[in-house]
């Protein structure tokens, strides 16, 4: 299934499915008021029954939208928690190397040249996000006051669905409840200089409306294979770059043995799969502006779009005394 989040026209959230077409969605939500069908989340924490009960909702649906008559929010609104990785190699690479060529302080801008360290390729390396900034396709994403160099990130990643702890590797692609696509939007200049501080990021990738989610969640039965899907990014229509999924370096089984070791992850929790080669405008030295559509499209989860909008002015409100 191609299950959503969405607004009706007076503001209510409810989840549902999309049905044959993608040009319509059964509500859930509307349909019955059983308690895991008020939210993704609680869907989620539903487990099997649950879903077998939206599959069935699904099947014969009793209330029908139009997809073009709702507000698609991210699948899930307010994740329990974010990880993002840092998984594909020609990223960083590329990345690396785009970085010392703008820099010109002598360090090499061949990617082929660009030392990794070791640790990297042993463990997957990681940071958390701010899971009060996601937004969903179509939302305007607000380029923060201090960069000059927004960038789009080609990812996707998987919603976990239930509960584990020191998770064996051939018993990880069980937990996994769904797949999306993600758009880490990243101010390049601030994520350079905060980097030297040897912690972070921070503010190079904390922001509003950063984290771009959608445009909905597919359960796991429908992507087979993770390591198969082909991956685009476009900007106001033209395409930039393409990268196949399966050139990750560390697999997301890898991902959940490493992060459950002496760690309990919980159903809800997202896990990004971190920028697929040629994915990021940083790997060959352009940048975002005002007005810019970023659209990221993968094999089997359809396509994020998102406009960059100007920088809200800052207004200061006097205290009342």
């Amino acid at each position: 299934m191609k299950l959503v989040t969405f607004e009706t026209h007076d503001g209510a959230r409810h989840i549902g499915a999309l049905l044959a077409g993608e040009q319509t969605l059964v509500d859930f939500t509307a349909s019955d008021r059983a308690p895991h069908l008020r939210d993704m989340l609680a869907l989620i924490d539903g487990g099997d029954a649950a879903l077998a009960q939206a599959r069935e909702l699904a099947a014969k649906p009793r209330v029908v939208r139009k997809l073009a008559e709702v507000k698609l929010l991210a699948p899930v609104p307010e994740p329990r928690q974010m990880r993002d990785f840092l998984i594909f190699e020609q990223h960083i690479r590329q990345a690396r190397a785009t970085r010392n060529r703008l820099a010109a302080d002598g360090q090499p801008t061949d990617p082929a040249q660009i030392k990794l360290p070791q640790v990297w390729y042993e463990e997957p390396i990681y940071y958390k996000c701010n899971r009060f900034t996601v937004v969903g396709t179509g939302t305007d994403v607000v380029m923060p006051g201090y960069t000059q160099q927004l960038d789009y990130e080609l990812e996707f990643g998987f919603f976990l669905g239930c509960r584990g702890k020191n998770i064996r590797r051939e018993d990880a692609r069980s937990h996994i409840f769904g797949y999306c696509i993600f758009n880490d939007f990243s101010a390049r200049d601030q994520q350079t200089r905060e980097m030297q501080g040897m912690l972070g990021p921070t503010k190079g990738k904390d922001f509003d409306t950063g984290n771009a989610m959608g445009p909905w969640l597919v359960t796991a039965d429908e992507i087979p294979d993770p390591y198969a899907l082909t991956m685009v990014v476009r900007v106001n229509g033209k395409e930039l770059a393409r990268g196949m999924s399966g050139t990750m370096h560390h697999k997301f089984e890898d991902i959940l043995v490493h992060v459950s070791k002496d760690e309990t992850v919980y159903p809800g929790e997202f896990f990004g799969s971190g920028t697929v080669g040629n994915g990021s405008g940083m790997e060959f030295g352009r940048f975002l502006k005002v007005g810019d559509v970023v659209e990221l499209e993968i094999d089997g989860l359809g396509v994020l779009r998102n406009r960059v909008v100007a920088p809200h002015p800052v207004t200061h409100q006097p205290r009342s005394v």
